[in-house]
């Protein structure tokens, strides 16, 4: 089925659906893209053992940086508009419930996802670097942010790590 876009209220259908998804706390992934809600389905298990795996490996260099490396937060500043990375390194742990940016975000992609379609609202609020992995093709992608883009630059300046070392310490879940 094709992505649905209600240019109004949604039917109260629809709103009682969403409604149940937050009351049973399926709705964590979520965001709101300028005001379109985006319905974001819980993972598969590769992705959810490579989430659990980078926030090991990513939170001691985050430590002997000065940072700290985080699960899932809202990177923006209202509920109108913001995103959802897998993990967020930020600095300091006085946070509101929309953080307006991060050291790093962290995209674990899943089939289907939107991971790549965020670096343009993840370099409007100032994220300095972007790290996409991807278990089922086991790959791991270091943006760096650029004069007006994120660049490919295959390391972390913030947490000094190449993109094979972190490679070879993920124990890639079978595809």
């Amino acid at each position: 089925m094709p992505p649905t876009l209600f240019l109004d209220e949604p039917p109260r259908e629809v709103a009682s659906w969403l409604e149940r998804r937050r009351a049973l706390g399926q709705d964590r992934r979520d965001e709101v893209w300028e005001g379109v809600y985006h319905v974001v389905p819980a993972a598969h298990f590769r992705h959810g053992d490579v989430q659990a795996q980078l926030v090991a490996l990513l939170g001691s260099r985050a430590a002997r940086a000065g940072l700290r490396a985080v699960g899932e937060v809202n990177i923006g500043t209202s509920r109108n508009d913001f995103r959802v990375p897998d993990i967020a390194v930020v600095r300091g742990r006085d946070h509101d419930l929309y953080l307006p940016t991060a050291a790093i975000v962290v995209e674990v992609v899943s089939p289907g996802d939107e991971s790549y379609q965020k670096f343009g609202f993840y370099f409007d609020h100032g994220i300095e670097e972007v790290l996409i992995v991807d278990p089922q093709r086991r790959t791991v992608e270091w943006y760096a942010r650029g004069i007006d883009a994120f660049a490919r630059t295959g390391r972390s300046a913030l947490l000094d790590v190449d993109e094979p070392t972190l490679h070879g310490e993920i124990d890639w879940p079978p595809t």
